[in-house]
């Protein structure tokens, strides 16, 4: 072994949160070839060498490193990949750097490996009690420790962040090289968009300088501080302790509105910097995220998507076969008419019936059949039933949309680009006020009622029956969404069970165990409606949703669907309560049987309901407060999740009898309040 200290740069392209930020430009520079000439100006360093990972992307890193020696290895066994490039070039010592620290000086590493050499430390750091910027850090170890560790450190962590172990090790002699003050809090390092514009600015200041050093860095903070709070809000070492679906989100953000498509599956309405975001494989009531960990899935249930569980066998198999036929053509699929007279003879009050791929789209041809038929623009609404226009414009008018619909999801949402000539169009009232929808009906040309049956709380009674009377005496188009509830505790729409019966339904989500598809049925003089109208799209023909429908429902009526989930539904409700009186919490409990929901009573309940899922996600399930049960759900894991739970329920009672904060005890900001917060 030679007797050689070499820095070894940690770098890759396949970044989950800023691909290819190795090669973004600091100035001039791609950044790996501006911290390579930084670091060549060290006395005390031998040799350098870019340790990369060892796939086809990251072999282009060697054109932008040129008379510097490059080593592929291990992608996340990171530790692995340090130890062999060590060994290859004979080191003694190491260095080790990271490729996206720009500004790494070398006055800092070569005093770190003087005294490391001088004092005969194990291992010398300037992050072990940071005083440095975030990304200015190095490392100065043996081989021998290195080898050591190499062959002792088993866990996941260890491997992918190399030294861990050695500091939590007391074996090991150690020191922390600090600087005369504490400029800690800035951040210097590039893992996102907003980093490498911090860096930028930072570097226009310094850019004369032949070679700037932290003392520069110091002085330019003391002049202007303003120019180093460009990314403020990410938190130190925030990369190691987020998994990579929430790396996954923070890049989605930066180039997807929102971060998503839906937003009822934002980390934000769970767990903020906390849920996986992300999943690789789902079967039954099981999510594997991106990391490959396991997760019991006692919540969404893909919104209510998957009542046969996730990944069905029989569906799934269906659709495959059907696509090797290819999924779209010239021609039509015969399944829609095949789907079409099982959704008739399922709901014998009906005629005809249309198709769509979402929920949204479903309404918004319901909306429009409705109108058409009834000759009547006004549309009186409760319940919550899509994002387009005609919904929204509801809350043009404020003093009607802020007081009602507080259970339905209503309020609050932006009216932001709806038209302001479709304000006094839509009148929503509350769920069983049977009177404020007379009134409504009274004293406006309404054309079309469109409700939910179901959702927090069952109609009271003569309920729905009083609001078929109302629109038959008014001729008006009674229309029921049971885009959540068909399915759930009847063989199609709920109004089945209730026996009420709407001149149009839609249902959707789980018509298709995952695969998109909704649909609308209605009377025949309503439906043919959609002759004079313009209602048509390319991708409402395509035929995996169809035969997703047929395989599904032919299911669900084999083995009664229904009744499971809602067996099961009732069993979590009893379990709640109990765990609840358990712990001495008092808890409200609402929701249809097959899909049970709670809340604990206190008015800091999105703080209670964050705790419960970061708690719950130590535990490898996925939960919040509401659980869209399936035929997966068995009492077995019914009986997994109380034990869970209750483990949760006694951190609350305890925190609670202590009269302590639950936010004290998050570990991230508290999760949104439905689609009150956006952003």
């Amino acid at each position: 072994m030679e007797n050689k200290t070499i820095i070894i740069i940690q770098a890759r392209l396949t970044s989950s949160r800023f691909p290819n930020k190795v090669l973004q430009k600091i100035g001039n520079f791609p950044l790996i070839e501006f911290l390579i000439k930084r670091l060549k100006s060290s006395k005390e360093i031998d040799q350098i060498i870019v340790a990369a990972p060892n796939n086809k992307k990251n072999k282009l890193i060697k054109k932008y490193i040129k008379n510097t020696k490059l080593f592929f290895g291990s992608e996340n066994d990171v530790l692995d990949r340090f130890y062999k490039t060590a060994k290859k070039f004979k080191a003694k010592n190491v260095v080790r750097i990271c490729g996206d620290c720009p500004f790494v000086d070398t006055t800092i590493v070569d005093n770190m490996v003087k005294i490391f050499k001088k004092e005969k430390f194990d291992y010398v750091s300037n992050t072990i009690k940071p005083t440095f910027p975030d990304g200015l850090d190095a490392e100065v170890f043996s081989f021998s420790v290195l080898e050591e560790i190499w062959g002792k450190a088993r866990k996941k962590y260890d491997r992918e962040h190399v030294t861990p172990y050695i500091l939590r090790s007391k074996k090991f002699k150690k020191f922390n090289y600090e600087y005369k003050k504490n400029l800690s809090n800035l951040r210097l390092t590039i893992d996102e968009e907003v980093d490498l514009k911090q860096i930028n600015t930072i570097y226009s200041h310094l850019k004369n300088k032949s070679s700037f050093d932290i003392n520069d860095i110091s002085r330019l903070y003391d002049k202007n501080s303003k120019l180093f709070f460009i990314n403020s809000s990410i938190i130190r070492n925030e990369g190691a302790t987020l998994n990579t679906g929430q790396k996954m989100w923070k890049r989605a953000k930066n180039i997807i509105p929102g971060g998503n498509m839906l937003l009822s599956k934002r980390p934000e309405m769970f767990a903020p910097n906390q849920w996986p975001s992300y999943y690789k494989k789902a079967k039954g009531c099981y999510i594997w995220d991106l990391d490959n960990k396991k997760y019991l899935d006692m919540s969404l249930m893909s919104v209510g998507t998957n009542i046969l569980g996730y990944s069905n066998n029989q569906v799934d198999n269906a659709v495959i076969k059907a696509i090797r036929n290819s999924n779209m053509s010239s021609l039509n699929c015969v399944e829609e008419i095949h789907l079409s007279e099982k959704l008739i003879d399922m709901h014998k009050h009906f005629e005809m019936v249309r198709y769509a791929r979402t929920g949204g789209e479903a309404n918004a041809i319901a909306i429009r059949l409705a109108r058409a038929a009834a000759g009547k623009d006004k549309v009186a609404i409760c319940g919550y039933h899509g994002w387009h226009d005609w919904y929204l414009s509801a809350n043009l008018n404020k003093k009607i949309s802020n007081g009602v619909l507080k259970d339905h999801l209503l309020p609050g949402l932006s009216t932001d680009g709806v038209p302001k000539n479709l304000r006094n169009t839509v009148y929503p009232f509350n769920f069983n006020d049977i009177e404020t929808l007379e009134k409504i009906c009274s004293n406006n040309e309404i054309g079309v009622i469109k409700m939910e049956i179901f959702r927090n709380i069952p109609p009271k009674k003569n309920f729905l029956e009083k609001v078929r009377k109302l629109a038959t005496r008014k001729k008006i188009v009674l229309i029921f969404d049971e885009c959540t509830s068909g399915f759930r505790e009847s063989f199609g729409g709920l109004h089945l069970k209730y026996k009420v019966f709407p001149d149009m339904c839609i249902l959707g989500k789980a018509l298709g165990n995952g695969f998109p598809i909704t649909t609308v049925l209605g009377k025949k003089e309503i439906m043919e409606n959609a002759q004079s109208s313009f209602i048509s799209s390319t991708f409402w023909t395509e035929r995996s949703g169809y035969v997703a429908a047929l395989k599904t429902l032919e299911i669900m009526e084999k083995i009664k669907s229904w009744k499971i989930i809602t067996d099961q539904g009732k069993k979590i409700k009893k379990m709640i309560s109990k765990v609840a009186n358990k712990n001495n919490l008092s808890v409200n409990i609402s929701g249809l049987d097959a899909c049970p929901s709670y809340s604990i009573k206190t008015d800091s309940w999105l703080k209670y309901k964050t705790f419960i899922t970061q708690e719950l996600l130590k535990q490898k399930t996925l939960g919040a407060n509401t659980t869209y049960t399936s035929i997966c759900h068995t009492s077995q894991m019914i009986d997994v999740y109380e034990k869970r739970l209750n483990k949760v329920f006694q951190l609350i009672n305890k925190i609670k009898s202590n009269k302590k904060n639950i936010k004290d005890y998050l570990n991230g900001p508290v999760c949104h309040s439905g689609f009150k917060r956006l952003n």
